[in-house]
């Protein structure tokens, strides 16, 4: 079973960046895809981004452009780097693995954009 840690979370103004990271931890074996997926209060989960094994990756229609995923296999480490942040990209980030072990979550940052 594989341990998800995301980190680079926290407020920044409309217009800015951020990068968050996905670090893994525990067995890892063989994995199959990542995917971030975000919450907001009184919202519905949605999909943001994934990569697969294969380096293909994917984007919600309300990211793309914006958003970029990439990963590093040797560390076992996904990113999702965020630039020209909406305050509708406000919400709780969390990152999840699917691999030969199921699926595996993380607990989660929070990413606040505001003025």
């Amino acid at each position: 079973q594989v341990q998800r840690v995301e980190s680079g979370g926290g407020w920044v103004q409309p217009g800015g960046s951020l990068r968050l990271s996905c670090a893994a931890s525990g067995n890892i074996a063989s994995i199959y895809s990542i995917a971030w997926y975000r919450q907001a209060p009184g919202k519905q989960r949605e999909l943001v981004a994934d990569i697969t094994n294969t380096d293909t990756a994917g984007y919600a229609d309300s990211v793309k452009g914006r958003f970029t995923i990439s990963r590093d296999s040797t560390k076992n480490t996904v990113w999702l780097n965020m630039v020209s942040l909406k305050p509708e990209d406000t919400a709780h980030y969390y990152c999840k693995q699917t691999g030969s072990s199921g699926e595996s979550w993380g607990q989660g940052i929070q990413v606040t954009v505001s003025s």
